[in-house]
């Protein structure tokens, strides 16, 4: 553990809890593991996520306790199907990891201290859908906050959700016309729920940039096209979209606020580091940071450099569409290529889930 005294004679644990008492920069953990968020508690975490990749990762990894669980579960649900069972499960494992974060929900009145859990990514073009599931989400624990994909369909839930009280966390996005999309939309659910009389200052939306998986694109086109660019502008894709965002939200005054996702490299905590924002690493991440000696000092109002955003942009019309406002339509989110990429995985992650319970359910005979 890294240990430090600032001059005030104050002792930090790391810099992430320097962070997090220094700036109004916030810590969640990128994930619902109960050791892992107990370590980014210790470090000064007020929230954590949980989605079909997190979540597998976890049951995978603690199958002895979670096999005898999830037959118990198979057993109360005759009849349901492995996915029905299988989110269940992941019900219970969000549900637990949120009992770790009330003291921090009731310490910040709503505004931190929750445990996000994700739709199901198979809805992301069934608004209906979305909705049902996030209000049976929401009332799995007082401080649960829903992840809504910011698609088509996504938007509109987004707002529907926010007007009736559910806190949202805006996932699969990596772009500004994403952010603003959803900005917008929270902005319309929060009105309508304040003209029907409701308190709204208890809620937490978020919005997530995946900064690291549109870097993990523009490297996918620069192999695929033959493209030859410093490779080290393509860590600065994420980051620059994060910055730009984050500056519009704070003259527009949106009550969202974002959060960086999907961790590549050091800039992705260490350059966003001032703002008021959220910042989301998993715990190997958060490991490497405890030990890397990186000052803590406020970079979010420092400028990507000029150089590196002409290249990008000369090279790369999906950072364009990414940094730029009017880049992408709403009716263009679903075929954003990172947006694919991203919702092909959480939905190869939904069926390694059903597997795992369909071998709880049905072992193989052949195997001993």
């Amino acid at each position: 553990m890294s240990i430090g005294t600032d001059r005030r004679g104050v002792t930090w644990k790391s810099p992430l809890h320097e962070m997090t008492q220094t700036t109004p920069t916030c810590l969640w953990n990128d994930s619902a593991d109960l050791d892992e968020l107990s370590f980014a508690i210790e470090h000064g975490a007020v929230g954590a996520t949980c989605n079909p990749v997190i979540a597998h990762t976890i049951l995978k990894a603690r199958l002895d306790e979670w096999r005898p669980r999830m037959a118990a579960v198979a057993r109360a649900m005759p009849g349901a199907i492995e996915d029905e069972i299988a989110w269940t499960v992941v019900e219970q494992l969000s549900a637990e990891a949120a009992l770790l974060l009330r003291p921090a929900f009731e310490a910040h009145r709503g505004r931190n201290g929750r445990l996000s859990i994700q739709t199901n990514p198979k809805f992301y073009r069934d608004s209906e859908a979305i909705l049902r599931q996030a209000r049976r989400f929401a009332g799995l624990a007082p401080n649960m906050i829903v992840k809504i994909p910011a698609t088509a369909a996504g938007i509109p839930a987004i707002e529907e959700a926010t007007a009736e009280g559910i806190s949202i966390n805006a996932t699969v996005c990596f772009s500004l016309p994403q952010c603003v999309a959803v900005a917008d939309a929270v902005e319309r659910g929060l009105k309508r729920r304040q003209a029907a009389g409701h308190d709204v200052s208890t809620m937490g939306p978020v919005c997530t940039i995946m900064v690291g998986r549109l870097d993990d694109w523009l490297k996918v086109v620069m192999e695929k096209d033959g493209i030859s660019v410093d490779p080290g502008y393509l860590e600065w894709a994420g980051v620059a979209v994060f910055k730009k965002t984050y500056a519009l939200f704070q003259r527009r005054g949106y009550r969202v606020r974002l959060l960086a996702a999907a961790f590549r490299n050091h800039m992705h905590w260490s350059e966003l580091i001032g703002g008021d924002c959220v910042i989301s690493p998993p715990s190997a991440w958060q490991k490497r940071f405890v030990k890397s000696g990186i000052p803590v000092a406020a970079r979010i109002a420092q400028p990507v450099s000029d150089v590196v955003l002409a290249d990008l942009s000369r090279h790369f019309a999906d950072f364009r569409r990414a940094y730029d406002e009017d880049g992408l339509a709403v009716a263009d989110f679903d075929a954003f290529p990172p947006t694919r990429r991203t919702l092909r995985q959480f939905l190869g992650a939904c069926d390694d889930l059903n597997r795992l319970i369909r071998d709880v359910m049905l072992p193989n005979p052949d195997v001993t």
